[in-house]
């Protein structure tokens, strides 16, 4: 009888060589933790599955599976190599240490997909599909946990949290990547914040962007993303974070974003604490996030994974008068419904 983490990585082996006869044709692929029992609020563990280089595979839908009040969020991350060899380790990025932490990845991420706050599934839409295994550079999923509560733990409970994957051998004429924006910085006590940040687009390659997403922890109130081209602000998504924290439809499905323009993006924080909040991986600190989901035709993706800034006090927008014009949307920190 084969132990959880051998279960899931023979089930890896078989659906990702099984060979299809239609071309509509997926299989799903359970990406689960197994079973592992975090002692420590605010505990991030990642687990890894190795994928067939034999042949190129398209992820294109993802469904969480996950206990309400035990996982805070859920990130699906597309690497070379993982970050360890063991089959659970620490990952907390922003602060892990002691002799099994380790990063994700072994070298630059590719996010692939963000999960948090109750959201639904999401299938991609037709003809689109993020490549993996093969002549890829991602020959590793590995799935991070973040566990924001272990009172189930410690009375003797176990996890099994992750993502069911839809795959297809089927080659997509789409594939799909995603640009994570976000800053660090700090939010002043009985203040509100703007957390800015804003990149270069320097790729000579068409972006289509399709889905965007929002993340904070409880100061958020709103997270918009734009397009800013030849000082022209054009929105491509904005959600409260303290909303379902799923991938939205963009706000203009027909936007296209071309080398020489910019991406920008802005979390407004409100802290009406005594005390300073600072940006950092716990419960008790902040986050923020805006993830552009995108396709492009061919294989050529963004050369850029990340777009992040320093946040309050040492960016804001403003400082890049030149670069973005001073157009900045006026209700850029306010939700349509609001107006």
């Amino acid at each position: 009888m084969y132990n959880a983490m051998e279960f899931l990585l023979v089930a890896l082996v078989y659906i990702f060589s099984v060979s299809f006869t239609s071309t509509t044709e997926t299989e799903n692929v359970e990406l689960f933790m197994p079973y592992v029992r975090p002692m420590h609020k605010d505990t991030y563990l990642c687990t890894a599955m190795k994928i067939d280089r034999t042949r190129p595979h398209y992820l294109v839908g993802f469904e969480p599976h996950h206990y309400e009040g035990v996982t805070h969020h859920i990130l699906l991350f597309g690497c070379s190599s993982p970050g360890s060899n063991r089959d659970v380790w620490d990952c907390n990025e922003m602060g892990s240490t002691g002799e099994n932490a380790a990063p994700p990845c072994a070298n630059e991420p590719q996010i692939i997909y963000a999960w948090a706050m109750d959201a639904p599934k999401l299938d991609l839409p037709d003809g689109v599909g993020f490549k993996v295994g093969g002549d890829s550079d991602i020959q590793y999923l590995v799935l991070q946990v973040h566990y924001a509560k272990v009172d189930k733990f410690l009375e003797g409970g176990m996890d099994d949290s992750g993502l069911i994957l839809k795959a297809s051998s089927t080659t997509m004429p789409k594939q799909a990547g995603v640009l994570l924006m976000g800053t660090a910085g700090t939010i002043r006590p009985h203040s509100e914040e703007h957390m800015e940040t804003a990149c270069p687009i320097e790729d000579n390659i068409d972006i289509h962007p399709f889905a965007f997403r929002t993340h904070t922890h409880k100061h958020g109130t709103v997270v918009s993303g734009y397009r800013v081209n030849n000082g022209k602000w054009d929105l491509i998504g904005k959600r409260s974070p303290q909303k379902p924290q799923m991938f939205y439809h963009v706000a203009n499905p027909d936007m296209v974003i071309k080398k020489g323009d910019f991406v920008a993006a802005r979390c407004t924080m409100v802290n009406n604490d005594d005390t300073q909040v600072k940006i950092g991986s716990g419960m008790d600190d902040e986050m923020c996030n805006f993830y552009m989901m995108y396709w492009v035709d061919g294989n050529r993706l963004l050369s850029r994974k990340n777009c992040f800034t320093m946040g309050p006090p040492y960016f804001y927008w403003k400082q890049w008068q030149q670069e973005l014009g001073d157009s900045i949307p006026e209700d850029a920190s306010q939700l349509d419904e609001e107006k």
